[in-house]
C-alpha cells in the first residue's frame, strides 16, 4: 500500500527515530515502525485485517471515517483511506480489498 501523512509534523516524526522514541517511548516507536512496514508490505488493507498484532478496525462515532491500528496501549495510529474515488461497497461500507492508499492522520488514545 501507499502511505501518506496528513501533516508534515507526523511525517517528520516518522522519519526521525529519536523524536519518535521521545514521543512514544522505545516500545511505541518500535510498534509505529512495525505498523508502517506492515502497511508498505501489504497490497491492500484486507491483507492486514486479520493479523492479531495491528488489530486494524473501523472506528465509529466522531471518528466514523477513520481506521485504527494498535501501537503501545493506549495509543493508536489513526488513518483514513486515501484512494480516489473512495473504495466503497454497494452497501456504503468500506471495500477493504480496494483500499491501497492510506493517509495517516494522528497518533492518539481513542478512548479519552
Amino acid at each position: 500500500m501507499d502511505v501518506f501523512y496528513r501533516t508534515n509534523k507526523l511525517k517528520k516524526l516518522a522519519e526521525d527515530p529519536k523524536a519518535l522514541a521521545k514521543k512514544l517511548g522505545p516500545v511505541g516507536a518500535k510498534k509505529f515502525r512495525q505498523r508502517i512496514s506492515e502497511f508498505l508490505a501489504a497490497h491492500c488493507l484486507e491483507d492486514l485485517r486479520n493479523l492479531p498484532g495491528p488489530r486494524i478496525h473501523e472506528l465509529s462515532g466522531n471518528r466514523d471515517e477513520s481506521f485504527s491500528a494498535d501501537l503501545k496501549h493506549p495509543l493508536r495510529l489513526l488513518f483514513i483511506p486515501h484512494n480516489q474515488p473512495e473504495p466503497r461497497k454497494q452497501d456504503g461500507g468500506w471495500d477493504w480489498n480496494s483500499i491501497t492508499k492510506i493517509l495517516l492522520t494522528e497518533i492518539t488514545d481513542t478512548h479519552e
